[in-house]
């Protein structure tokens, strides 16, 4: 699978503006002056080791963190601002991971998605039934809408937490590590699905992965970030790997997958 191009005036459109941003979490710098620009239609990969604060820009992004310094705007307001109410959608990494005791159907947990303080008291339940339809029939999942989010795959699981962020009539999506625990099969459906949503449904998707092999084959732009960022431009210019590893003690590591060999970063020993 080879990025999609975008050379439309959409991403003259600007959606996300982080200016001079650091965050301090429990007294250890994790963010230091953070400039980053999104515009609309565009599929971010954001990647680095564990511990680089990939998670630390998204929660920051949504405004759960307070910075020391800088500012978060999106669509030109502060997070949490009134204006941005369900244009956000945010996918975490233990999204998808219910209980295996919670019974809730996929059908249910879309539903989930259109209860917020944009539209609790604004939307028919006739506007509520057709959201939930469209935002299904987007990821895929038609044929088990009624089938608890228990019962699924991994894949699956992804489809329905990403079906309950589109059901907001989210613009800008957000994931934390996405492709967690999923053969190759359902990675490549998965960004097959994103990348599809970017250009068909002008989303605007910032996706953060340590699996450079899957993003790299989708994403139009690619972010490396380890405290600071160090790359951000196009995937065709991605450094290569022996060029990251040279980056403050990053080193590849190649693991196999059913003979599709994927590279992840992790912190130098």
């Amino acid at each position: 699978m080879q990025p999609s191009v975008v050379n439309d005036n959409r991403l003259n459109v600007p959606i996300l503006s982080v200016d001079n941003l650091t965050v301090i979490r429990s007294g250890n710098i994790v963010l230091k002056d953070i400039n980053l620009k999104v515009c609309k239609g565009e599929f971010i990969g954001l990647v680095g080791p564990n511990g680089s604060g990939k998670s630390t820009l998204l929660l920051s992004i949504l405004g759960v963190l307070r910075a020391q310094k800088g500012s978060v705007e999106i669509y030109g307001q502060p997070p949490f601002s009134r204006s941005t109410i369900g244009r956000i959608g945010w996918v975490s990494q233990a999204a998808s991971n219910l209980p295996r005791d919670v019974r809730i159907t996929v059908r249910e947990l879309v539903r989930l998605g259109t209860l917020n303080g944009k539209n609790m008291f604004s939307w028919s339940d006739k506007g509520r039934v057709k959201r939930v339809n469209e935002a299904i029939k987007m990821v895929g999942l038609e044929d088990v809408e009624n089938v608890d989010v228990s019962r699924l795959s991994g894949g699956q699981r992804q489809r329905a937490v990403i079906a309950r962020a589109l059901a907001t009539e989210a613009e800008f999506i957000l994931l934390d590590e996405p492709l967690v625990g999923m053969d190759r099969e359902a990675r490549n459906s998965l960004l097959k699905l994103l990348d599809q949503l970017c250009h068909d449904s002008d989303k605007t998707i910032l996706m953060v992965s340590h699996d450079l092999t899957a993003i790299r084959q989708t994403a139009h732009r690619m972010i490396f970030l380890e405290e600071m960022i160090r790359y951000d431009g196009p995937t065709e210019n991605f450094p290569d790997l022996e060029s990251l590893a040279g980056l403050r003690g990053i080193r590849p590591v190649h693991g196999e997958d059913q003979s599709h060999k994927h590279t992840h970063l992790v912190e130098g020993e």
